[in-house]
């Protein structure tokens, strides 16, 4: 039986397994516009020799939809895994350029997608130079075509409409990966027509206290960092944020951990916080 990856790997691990022939690396390099980073000219500037370029802000994406970056259909992702060259057998690394930001987004969409054997570079790029990788420059090269096959696994992927039904059920606590000024209220959302607060009953955990020095924290950390937040372990437990990008952070970093899998909403707060979804109910306040 092949042997199925950890959440986490490092450089080390990396720079003994580049050469395996299973083995895709993926740059899933994305940036808020406020960073002022370009994720295209970056990979061509230098990125992990052999990876190929997963943009799931442009490309890997449902194109029929409003919301950011939204999980594709079934057809549309396999499609695109299988130009990429990813394969059944494939075993998959992401990585982005800031450490640990959008890389647990493309580990999820894999997951979501049915493909157990992918994992995260810890630490991300400045993990990878630091540790003396090697690093080419120039466009994507060409690969052969992978035969991918998607089939999504809905526990991992939550809407809107799901989610109203569970909060009001009882039956599921929400983790909000937003700051604590956004998700208490008293900051504004960055994008327009975004009411602020959360949803009612859930808990904060601001993805960066995962992180220290751009890497995911021990596992003993990340588990008393989610209990701390009021997760009981009780229910099932589904992550959100601004765009169903750092809720991604803390679905990683729960698995890292050893708990139970974390569902992702994928819509999070551009959709929910919407003006215009006022039967999406918004609470103020620190949690309940």
């Amino acid at each position: 039986m092949m042997d199925i990856l950890p959440p986490l790997v490092d450089a080390g691990w990396l720079k003994a397994h580049l050469g395996d022939g299973d083995l895709v690396v993926l740059d899933a390099s994305w940036y808020m516009p406020a960073q002022n980073r370009d994720a295209e000219a970056d990979y061509a500037a230098g990125h992990v020799p052999g990876a190929r370029r997963f943009d799931f802000d442009d490309k890997v994406k449902d194109h029929t939809s409003t919301l950011p970056h939204m999980l594709p259909a079934e057809p549309e992702f396999q499609a695109a895994a299988r130009v990429l060259g990813i394969s059944a057998t494939s075993r998959i690394i992401c990585y982005d350029g800031a450490g640990i930001f959008a890389a647990p987004r493309a580990w999820w969409m894999f997951r979501a997608m049915g493909h157990r054997n992918v994992a995260v570079l810890n630490g991300g790029m400045p993990a990878w130079r630091a540790a003396g990788g090697g690093v080419e420059a120039g466009p994507e090269k060409p690969v052969a075509a992978g035969d991918f096959t998607a089939r999504l696994q809905s526990g991992l992927l939550s809407d809107a409409s799901g989610l109203k039904a569970a909060i009001e059920a009882g039956g599921v606590q929400v983790i909000d990966a937003r700051s604590a000024g956004r998700f208490t209220g008293v900051e504004p959302e960055p994008r327009a027509g975004l009411r602020s607060g959360h949803m009612p009953g859930a808990r904060n955990l601001p993805f960066d206290r995962l992180l220290q020095d751009g890497a995911y924290r021990e596992a003993s950390v990340l588990a008393d960092l989610f209990r701390q937040a009021g997760l009981t372990g009780e229910k099932p437990v589904v992550a959100s944020c601004g765009s169903g990008v750092t809720a991604s952070v803390l679905a990683l970093g729960a698995e890292a951990a050893g708990l139970a899998p974390f569902a992702v909403y994928d819509g999070s707060w551009s959709e929910w916080g919407q003006d215009s979804r006022p039967d999406l109910p918004v609470v103020t306040g620190e949690a309940g």
